[in-house]
């Protein structure tokens, strides 16, 4: 059984407790406040897509480099980020088979391109964050997409759709609505389809393995995050 996970949400540091920083999680507009072992888990997992094996070897690297051990078990913080939403995964007999069940209820929430707002996005990271200079610059460089990854962030930049629904719009040709009837309209057309069972409807279109990969590799490339609703 091959098993997937990755981070959901965005993260946020606040100032609390007489300059102390917290690390916290905007989750469905709600704020998630993470303690130092499962920020490293999270952000650990943030822009990555990675099997259970990895995120353990992963966050043991950050142990050794660290120096902070906790007496909770990383299974057990695992589990708690995912009860919580924080953390998705997906499972399947093959890795895309997992990495489609991983996807398919996940929204997707493209990084703004407004130039000014990224260029305060970008000092933010950078002094408040801090976040490397180099590592920034990488995040918020022009990004080069495919034909179907312009698609996904065209669709994205409308509404709030889960890789599911974008499948469904590839599959009926639409990538603009002028009203939320009309998108309800393309997306559940018929008296079969449901937001309950869409993921099982659509995972065996032709356009499924296309879209899975192009959310995938702009996931990957930080030009997106996931979101839940």
């Amino acid at each position: 059984m091959n098993r997937l996970l990755t981070a959901v949400g965005h993260l946020h540091i606040e100032g609390r407790n007489k300059g102390g920083k917290i690390p916290v999680v905007i989750l469905k507009n709600r704020e998630y406040i993470l303690d130092i072992q499962e920020f490293v888990v999270w952000s650990s997992l943030n822009w990555r897509i990675l099997r259970h094996d990895q995120i353990r070897e992963l966050y043991q690297k950050k142990e050794l480099e660290t120096g902070f051990y906790s007496s909770r078990s990383f299974d057990d913080c695992m589990c708690r980020l995912i009860q919580r939403g924080l953390v998705a995964e997906g499972c399947g007999d093959t890795e895309v088979q997992a990495l489609y069940r991983l996807l398919s209820d996940l929204y997707i929430m493209p990084i703004s391109e407004n130039p000014l707002l990224r260029l305060c996005s970008f000092f933010r990271l950078c002094v408040f964050g801090e976040v490397p200079y180099s590592t920034a610059k990488k995040i918020f460089c022009k990004d080069k997409r495919t034909a179907d990854e312009k698609k996904v962030i065209r669709l994205a930049k409308q509404t709030l759709l889960s890789t599911a629904e974008i499948i469904k719009c590839f599959e009926r040709n639409k990538l603009d609505f002028c009203c939320e009837e009309e998108l309800l309209d393309t997306l559940y057309y018929d008296e079969f389809t449901t937001s309950d069972n869409i993921a099982d409807m659509v995972s065996y279109l032709p356009e499924c393995r296309p879209v899975m990969l192009s959310v995938a590799n702009l996931y990957l490339r930080k030009q997106i995050i996931f979101e839940r609703i």
